[in-house]
């Protein structure tokens, strides 16, 4: 008869390998979950993206929605939809600089945008097209990310999985202010892809609806 420490170790075997089938299972189908789950929500909240891209264009210069270029999946550029929180040519004078509290780029409506996550709604358009997905790493500026990659070990790993909308990241840490935050992120970035299943992305959701709504 076997040992009983033996019989111990192959069960927890084979529970790690039953893990890991059903997480490669996910992967696999977390694209089409995405694509239906992103056309729902597109749908749910057209009319108050409706409302906000109005706001933007009457209270502000410019188009109420811009495009900008991030790093994707297996470093792939492409641009990302928001609704614009900030004033016209923004960073004509500064160039790209992290976010900060108080931002005098930042427009009145453009804070409650920010305040409430409302202006990463478009993005939802990125899910449907397939470049990014519901849940998973921030993308990041091409512009950020050749600054980092040589500063923080590991860094491009995050381009293994497709950018999300949100993730366990954001629902963990505050906006990027310092490279100190950057490590912080990339570490639970690192922690999502590691574990990444449905029910990880199930209760991230669930945070960042809670997050939306005021609650967290």
């Amino acid at each position: 008869m076997p040992e009983p420490a033996t019989l111990s170790l192959v069960g927890t075997g084979f529970i790690a390998m039953v893990v890991r089938f059903l997480q490669r299972r996910y992967r696999d189908a977390k694209p089409w979950f995405d694509r239906i789950g992103g056309a729902t929500l597109l749908v749910i909240f057209a009319p108050v993206i409706g409302v906000c891209a109005f706001l933007v264009k009457l209270t502000s210069k410019g188009p109420a929605f811009y495009a900008q270029e991030r790093v994707g999946q297996g470093g792939r550029i492409f641009k990302i939809i928001k609704l614009r929180s900030m004033h016209m040519d923004a960073e004509t004078h500064t160039g790209p600089v992290w976010a900060e509290d108080d931002d005098p780029r930042v427009t009145c409506v453009g804070c409650v945008l920010r305040k409430m996550h409302l202006d990463e709604l478009p993005q939802l358009i990125n899910v449907v097209r397939g470049e990014m997905s519901l849940v998973g790493p921030r993308p990041e500026r091409p512009y950020f990310v050749e600054q980092l990659k040589g500063r923080i070990p590991d860094y491009e790993k995050r381009f293994s999985v497709k950018p999300g909308i949100t993730g366990l990241a954001q629902v963990r840490a505050r906006a990027d202010r310092n490279l100190r935050d950057v490590r912080r992120k990339i570490k639970l970035d690192a922690m999502y892809i590691r574990n990444m299943c449905w029910l990880v992305d199930f209760v991230v959701m669930l945070k960042t609806l809670r997050k939306f709504s005021g609650r967290a």
